[in-house]
């Protein structure tokens, strides 16, 4: 009840977009019939529990008092056993105490259905097997240098279906590698990869020539900063939120990361500035502010492999030129590795692998890449419009008077 409620609120845009206001109600109304049907069953077999075994408590007094009552006006014996007034009132207490601790279980009845199905999804989630979890001798990884290596690697969410085929290159300490390609090609596969969100079915991931899967997740991961294009902000300070991935950093080392992520820019108009609290997933902020916070929550972090998935996809031209001045900050003296689908802020990389199908299909170069006029050309051209009479390209490879179509996904 608690999931159809939630998934209705959380959904109240889409629904009012699409005018399923009234659908909506019905397949609440329905959730709901449901529910009070079945906590009305549960109720009424709690309810009748209590009297029925209050009633098998009278009648067992009542087998005892007759059963007695007989005897003692007999012959004095029950079954050969010689039976007096006093045992049988021992036996009269004895049915009442022992039909007590049974009435109040019978109370207790609800709470103890309950527990046990809550206790059977909590523990079905503890017994969850992990996924990716450290090997008995695994090491601290020491401080990275930013050599990522990637060797005949193959991956896979379900068995028998790759994701990744035979994927091999390498990231020199520094350099930017941006990974481009269609939806479903395997861009994030390999990120997730690095960090070892999962494990490789085949060849090697390695960070300063040190396979991932020998060092502890922690030590590994300690090193990384990751922008995601949907930023997750908690329901604190702006202070505490860009200090997550660092919670002993001071207060002037904060500032100082909003300043080169041009966060501070915002932060200092809102009302308590960097103590005014976010609301649920950072609601009050725009998605570029959000995105701003979330690039200096990795500038604090100070990682010497950075990882950027979309960062700039969701916001607005001006926001992303805001953001990409950020980034470029951000980016001097690291190994990064950039997902884009604006072609256009990736120009600059050090190396450009295009994905289709699992596999790298073309490296280099903008320019290089450009002048090969392959599938990375076609991807490079369909989000521009041409203009008739127009040429091709500048010396750096950036298009003449293309007009920006929007983004290709």
């Amino acid at each position: 009840m608690n999931a159809e409620l939630q998934e209705s609120i959380s959904s109240v845009r889409e629904v009012q977009a699409f005018n399923r206001e009234e659908e909506n109600i019905e397949q609440f109304q329905v959730a709901n019939a449901a529910n009070r049907d079945a906590n009305v069953r549960a109720v009424s077999f709690t309810a009748a529990l209590a009297p029925t075994l209050q009633a098998l408590g009278y009648l067992g007094l009542a087998i005892v008092t007759v059963a007695g009552g007989l005897a003692l006006l007999g012959n004095g014996t029950l079954f050969g056993t010689v039976i007096s007034l006093g045992l049988v009132i021992t036996f009269m207490g004895y049915v009442q105490r022992f039909n007590q601790p049974i009435q109040q279980i019978s109370i207790l009845w609800t709470n103890i259905q309950n527990a046990v199905a809550g206790a059977e999804r909590i523990f079905g989630l503890l017994d969850e097997p992990l996924q990716v979890q450290d090997v008995p001798n695994a090491v601290d990884m020491p401080e990275i240098k930013g050599r990522v290596e990637f060797k005949n690697v193959t991956a896979q969410y379900e068995t028998d279906q790759p994701v990744l085929c035979n994927v091999n290159f390498t990231a020199e300490p520094g350099q930017t590698i941006a990974i481009v390609g269609p939806t479903g090609a395997g861009k994030t596969t390999i990120i997730n990869l690095i960090p070892r969100f999962y494990d490789v079915v085949d060849g090697q991931v390695l960070v300063d020539g040190m396979d991932v899967r020998a060092v502890r997740e922690a030590s590994l991961r300690s090193q990384i900063g990751i922008v995601l294009q949907d930023t997750f902000l908690f329901s604190t300070t702006v202070m505490e939120n860009i200090r997550f991935g660092r919670p002993d950093a001071t207060d002037e080392e904060v500032i100082a990361a909003a300043k080169l992520s041009n966060a501070d820019t915002f932060i200092e108009r809102l009302e308590k500035k960097y103590e005014t609290v976010l609301g649920e997933r950072g609601s009050g902020l725009s998605q570029g502010q959000r995105q701003l916070i979330s690039i200096a929550r990795a500038a604090l972090a100070n990682p010497r492999i950075l990882i950027l998935d979309e960062a700039t996809s969701s916001v607005d031209t001006r926001t992303e030129r805001l953001i990409q001045k950020a980034l470029e900050e951000l980016l001097k003296g690291r190994t990064s590795f950039v997902i884009a689908h604006r072609l256009s802020t990736i120009r600059h990389a050090d190396q450009l692998l295009v994905l289709d199908g699992g596999e790298i299909i073309e490296r280099g170069k903008h320019d290089e890449l450009l002048a090969k006029k392959g599938f990375y050309y076609d991807l490079y051209m369909s989000q521009f419009r041409r203009a008739p009479g127009v040429g091709e390209h500048r010396v750096d490879g950036t298009p003449l008077n293309l007009n920006p179509s929007p983004a290709v996904n």
